[in-house]
């Protein structure tokens, strides 16, 4: 079975998909780290952000993996440095690069291919997984998304501006939304979970109850 968890940065998806994949037993995929990836690996190699050619080829020639619970780039743990601002700043020369989106889409579908999967990001459910048995969209409100990203960067050790965090995920929104190919739309068949004011626990139930049920309509 796979369950595709989209929705916007900082609405909470990597936390409820890790959670929800551990309370079914499922594999968990966390497709945006997979583009992060790519993005740190362009800023380790002084990559020209404007040649679109060569970030498709980069993406190609480096090796990334992941193991349920971290992103290996060429075999090296990434898991904490793909989500610096630095690179969060540059992701999205990747993310809107026609050619590495196909690559990293392949990737993703071959990653779950024969297993039970929970996979988060941008696109699972309209792109990379449209005949998903179960499909959420996770949203909550811009100062709530700007709260919990600057919270993650503090726990990293990085300087905290509120207002600048809260404007880069205005921006983030505006690109993933005019976004040329996988841009942020919620699938027709996807149920939209607003996620303000509830514990990741809450999410996690009511997700696991729907899951479930879909489990039981499923014909044998």
């Amino acid at each position: 079975m796979i369950i595709t968890i989209d929705g916007p940065a900082g609405a909470g998806k990597s936390t409820v998909a890790r959670a929800l994949a551990r309370r079914l037993g499922f594999r968990y995929l966390d497709t945006g780290a997979m583009y992060r990836a790519v993005a740190l690996a362009g800023l380790r190699r002084g990559i020209d952000w404007n040649d679109a050619q060569a970030l498709a080829e980069l993406a190609q020639q480096v090796r990334i993996e992941w193991d349920g619970q971290r992103v290996l780039l060429d075999g090296q743990d990434v898991t904490e440095a793909v989500r610096s601002s630095e690179v969060t700043r540059v992701t999205r020369y990747a993310a809107d690069n026609p050619q590495v989106r196909a690559h990293l889409a392949q990737l993703q579908r071959a990653l779950a291919d024969g297993h039970d999967v929970v996979t988060e990001g941008r696109d699972q459910g309209t792109v990379v997984f449209p005949d998903a048995a179960c499909k959420f969209f996770l949203t909550a409100s811009p100062e709530e998304r700007a709260r919990r990203r600057a919270a993650d960067l503090a726990a990293q050790g990085e300087p905290v501006d509120l207002q600048r965090v809260r404007e880069a995920i205005d921006q983030r929104d505006r690109e993933d939304a005019t976004r040329p190919v996988g841009a942020l739309v919620r699938a027709p068949d996807a149920i939209e979970v607003a996620t303000d004011g509830r514990s990741v626990e809450e999410v996690v139930g009511y997700l696991a109850a729907l899951v479930e049920s879909a489990a039981r309509r499923k014909p044998a």
